[in-house]
């Protein structure tokens, strides 16, 4: 049986999550944000004590999760996480604990556990890169950096956050240093991924085209 994944990487505020929960909502496909796992890991770290770049700890304390999809919420051990890990905080957490080699050589294995037979939209950093290299269809969506902390701030505001938004700035092309300069996994397109620059893109514009895109790889017919 042919590997039904789509693939959709890219910078924080690019618009993946709205995006590919869309997509697959089209192809009936599920879901799959691996982000929110390493914000879950950085949650987690946090609350025990845990510093970011003790991998000794961090090792104990991956070594002993599990995750759980159900629906939009993440389950961790069986505890709801999904409100933590959307926190502003959370980001950044994840992209600390997600340079540690330590935590991606044991969540890609669960990341990859998450596929299904009828299809997975899996997004996050690296899906077209090393969790699955050999899905056939693959994202890689991008913005403008201001457009990026533009959207960013007004999803954070809609959950009542504060926000100052130069600052934020500052905190996402932080995120896109470390994320595209670590050794482990960088951040970058698959040689084969499609990019898509959705800077002046509407949202309805964005999935029209990747839907287009993972119909073609995947041998699907047209809406």
């Amino acid at each position: 049986m042919s590997l039904r994944v789509v693939a959709v990487d890219g910078p924080a505020g690019a618009g993946k999550s709205t995006a590919s929960r869309a997509l697959a909502r089209r192809l009936g496909f599920t879901h799959v944000d691996t982000g929110a796992m390493y914000r879950a890991v950085g949650v987690l770290a946090r609350e025990r004590g845990i510093e970011l770049d003790d991998d000794d700890g961090l090792g104990v304390l991956v070594a002993g999760l599990s995750f759980e999809i159900a629906g939009e919420r993440l389950l961790v051990g069986g505890r709801d996480l999904s409100e933590a890990i959307r926190r502003a905080e959370a980001g950044e957490l994840a992209s600390r604990v997600a340079a540690r080699p330590v935590v991606r050589t044991r969540l890609v294995p669960l990341q990859r556990a998450l596929a299904r037979p009828d299809g997975i939209v899996m997004e996050g950093r690296d899906i077209g890169t090393v969790v699955f290299p050999e899905a056939p269809a693959k994202l890689y969506l991008t913005a403008a950096p201001a457009e990026r902390a533009r959207r960013r701030a007004v999803e954070l505001r809609a959950r009542g956050e504060t926000v100052d938004e130069t600052a934020l700035a500052r905190e996402l092309a932080e995120r896109d240093r470390r994320d595209s300069e670590r050794a482990h996994s960088p951040l970058r397109p698959a040689r084969d991924a499609v990019v898509l620059d959705t800077t002046t893109l509407a949202l309805e514009a964005v999935v029209d085209e990747m839907e287009r895109i993972a119909r073609a790889r995947l041998s699907l017919p047209a809406r």
